[in-house]
């Protein structure tokens, strides 16, 4: 609650900073949550502030943050960060004993790109934490159902080998101290379908209401870590438009 309370008392300043600045886009705080993959952990809820928009040649799209470089087609050649929340503390699973999996951190190159059917996002990236690729393919549209926005998503994520190793291996010392067989799972792809609602509130305050699923392959579903195939996050955020 303290934590919540701190985000939503700092939206203020950060907006009149980021309005003098030239920021255009959507800024706020946003409550993150999304179901547990490893067996014993718990659902997990975050605050977070929210910023989507761009600032110069810089952007900010709520997870992902880089700089346009060179125009291509209808967008620009991006370089790219992605923020992962998908770090696991063996303390608050069934397997203390695993060790801790840091959360990725890739880095790379992507594109935005706009289309008549809608908005197209590709990455590719390096995880230096991990010594593992990501990848990243996902369509978004638009339709208004009253005053309400709709932003339907479907994409497919790719991790390879290493990237998976580092979240759900167990090596041979792990397997040792947790009594679990020794897992080296293959490279990942992850279906996934997303929906977004932009709620007005009033003048330039909106609700932002997202919900996303994620099919967890089975290089993922497999590792003896994890109880689930499938995967359920979302957010729900308080946003303040600046043009």
């Amino acid at each position: 609650m303290k934590k919540s309370l701190a985000c939503l008392l700092s939206v203020t300043p950060v907006i009149a900073l980021a309005q003098s600045g030239g920021f255009v886009g959507d800024i706020g705080a946003m409550a993150l949550t999304s179901s547990a993959v490893v067996k014993g952990a718990e659902r997990s809820t975050t605050v977070m502030p929210y910023v989507y928009g761009d600032w110069g040649p810089f952007f900010a799209r709520v997870d992902t943050l880089g700089i346009k470089t060179l125009p291509v087609g209808d967008g620009h050649i991006e370089l790219a960060m992605r923020i992962s929340t998908e770090d696991v503390k063996a303390g608050k699973t069934a397997y203390p004993a695993a060790g801790d999996r840091s959360a990725p951190l890739p880095v790379g190159v992507g594109t935005f790109q706009r289309t008549a059917l809608g908005g197209l996002f590709a990455y590719a990236m390096h995880d230096p934490r991990s010594g593992g690729q990501f990848g990243e393919l996902n369509w978004a549209g638009k339709f208004d159902v009253g005053p309400v926005k709709l932003y339907p998503q479907l994409g497919v994520q790719y991790r390879s080998a290493d990237y998976v190793r580092h979240l759900y291996g167990i090596d041979a010392a792990q397997s040792q101290a947790t009594s679990l067989s020794i897992y080296r799972p293959g490279a990942s792809f992850t279906p996934m379908a997303t929906l977004q609602a932009t709620v007005p509130l009033s003048g330039p305050w909106a609700l932002q209401l997202v919900t996303r699923y994620r099919r967890l392959d089975d290089a993922v579903a497999h590792s003896p870590l994890v109880n689930r195939s499938s995967q359920v996050s979302g957010f729900a955020a308080v946003t303040y438009t600046l043009n």
